[in-house]
């Protein structure tokens, strides 16, 4: 019920919450990295979940999603559309593709940036089976092997989904069974095995938290900066005070907050209660440490 009460203050003081959230997104820009994030990295949040990482000519992204079909192609159940003109415009290099789940919001892009720069992708079983069919071959992650590639070393730290379907189960939370890469529909596009993303570059520390749940035992290691995904974190108990106890990070970027059912150009809006604002105060609940920072998607972050 508590879930239920929650969407139905969201829907009665819609306007005020998206007017916070909006403010909150400006408000807090992260406009200078120095002294945290290395010197020469590009960061850039591609939106939804999304991020590219470029540093000594090698380039690393991280679920990207540009498509970003229409909510109605979604609950029409029409396939998902890969939009390629679009991807090409705002991710022109890639050389290593990491998956932490495969929902469409994170999956459907990932078999033509592989194909298009012959890149080296890394997931779950489900994300290999989606990668052969459309006849390229994937890395299937081992929890915590350490995978380096040019200045990037990658581990992957077995983790959670959030149960956004009121708090009692996770959508599509299937693997992806496909046996040829044909426009699918989003259900199709199960979640498969979940991760952490843990990626060492230029001697900084990042966990990418694409889900709103962990397992906290699996959580090992200290970082730098938290990648913290937020849509969905109501639904999982103390979600924020367990992340931040096991990673204690110096700098948080959410995100996983903008309605990904929009196209990138247009002016960012916020996902269904995903509650920016609060966010905020649910850190300084935990701690006044950490520094918490929004980047403006397609806006890349250069460390000088």
């Amino acid at each position: 019920m508590s879930h239920l009460r929650s969407l139905i203050q969201y829907l009665l003081h819609k306007k005020e919450r998206l007017a916070n959230d909006r403010s909150t997104h400006l408000e807090r820009q992260l406009r200078d990295g120095r002294g945290i994030l290395p010197r020469g990295l590009i960061l850039e949040w591609l939106g939804t979940s999304g991020f590219r990482m470029s540093y000594q000519g090698q380039t690393l992204v991280i679920d990207p999603y540009l498509s970003r079909a229409p909510m109605r192609e979604m609950l029409m159940l029409r396939p998902l559309l890969i939009d390629e003109e679009r991807i090409d415009r705002y991710i022109p290099k890639t050389d290593i593709i990491v998956a932490g789940h495969t929902h469409f919001d994170h999956a459907v892009d990932i078999p033509y940036l592989a194909a298009r720069d012959d890149a080296e992708v890394f997931g779950s079983k489900s994300l290999h089976t989606l990668l052969r069919a459309s006849g390229r071959e994937s890395i299937i992650a081992e929890p915590h092997r350490v995978y380096e590639r040019g200045p990037f070393r990658v581990r992957f730290i077995p983790s959670l989904h959030s149960k956004l379907i009121l708090g009692k189960a996770i959508p599509f939370d299937s693997e992806i069974t496909c046996e040829h890469l044909e426009p699918m529909t989003a259900h199709r596009y199960g979640c498969g095995q979940t991760f952490g993303i843990l990626i060492e570059v230029g001697g900084v520390r990042f966990y990418h938290q694409g889900s709103c749940d962990l397992i906290d035992d699996e959580i090992r290691d200290k970082v730098d900066v938290l990648l913290a995904g937020i849509a969905g974190r109501r639904f999982t108990h103390e979600y924020v005070p367990r992340l931040l106890a096991r990673l204690q990070p110096k700098l948080i970027i959410p995100h996983h907050y903008d309605d990904f059912f929009q196209p990138i150009e247009e002016p960012i809006n916020f996902s269904l209660n995903v509650n920016l604002s609060s966010f905020i105060d649910e850190v300084r609940a935990v701690s006044d440490e950490p520094l918490v920072g929004t980047l403006e998607p397609l806006r890349p972050l250069t460390i000088r």
